[in-house]
């Protein structure tokens, strides 16, 4: 019997991050607009070392706490078929971008309000190298304090494991989010049946 050769995805990749990344996938705010923030970090493996070739998707409500309907996150040239960006003017909550070279991402989108129960926060959908399956997560903002105490996942989880969903105030609007894949610090992950 002979043995299966290995698909490309066992022996050359990850290929996401030339094929999914789109021109303004992190401005996911219309430019201008006065409830933007901007919100960054790094993803780093198992020893701290920054992920050069990850790719991290956002998704959040608006300020209302009302997820979005726009379509368009990303245009396309109707001669070419080439990605044109975004349009600057709607918001969709939506955005992509891969990390650089020192494993950092960053998006500037609007500060999402409350939904139901939970304390405002940005769904985050993670690709990287070495995932067979790509990694959900939430990044809470650190205020309001009240609603981060009565959110129904954060009250699950031991403080330590909580923490690890809320990202850090920097000045000027804006916050980091470190995602740490395993290990000292691990992120909590979020597996959806």
């Amino acid at each position: 019997m002979s043995a299966l050769r290995p698909t490309p995805s066992h022996t050359v990749g990850p290929f996401y991050g030339y094929a999914l990344p789109f021109p303004g996938g992190g401005d996911i705010a219309p430019a201008g607009h006065p409830d933007t923030i901007t919100v960054h970090g790094r993803v780093l493996d198992g020893e701290g070392t920054p992920l050069p070739d990850a790719l991290v998707e956002i998704w959040g409500p608006g300020p209302d706490g009302e997820l979005p309907r726009t379509g368009g996150s990303m245009r396309r040239d109707p001669v070419t078929g080439g990605h044109l960006g975004r349009n600057g003017v709607d918001f969709t909550g939506f955005g992509r971008v891969p990390t650089d070279a020192d494993g950092h991402w960053a998006v500037r989108t609007l500060r999402p309000g409350a939904r139901g129960e939970n304390a405002p926060y940005l769904s985050v959908c993670l690709f990287a190298r070495g995932l067979t399956h790509h990694l959900f997560t939430r990044v809470y903002l650190p205020e309001p304090t009240d609603a981060l105490a009565a959110d129904p996942l954060l009250a699950s989880l031991t403080p330590a494991r909580g923490a690890t969903l809320v990202a850090h105030a920097e000045p000027h609007r804006t916050y980091r989010f470190d995602i740490r894949l395993q290990g000292e610090g691990e992120t909590v992950f979020l597996e959806f049946t």
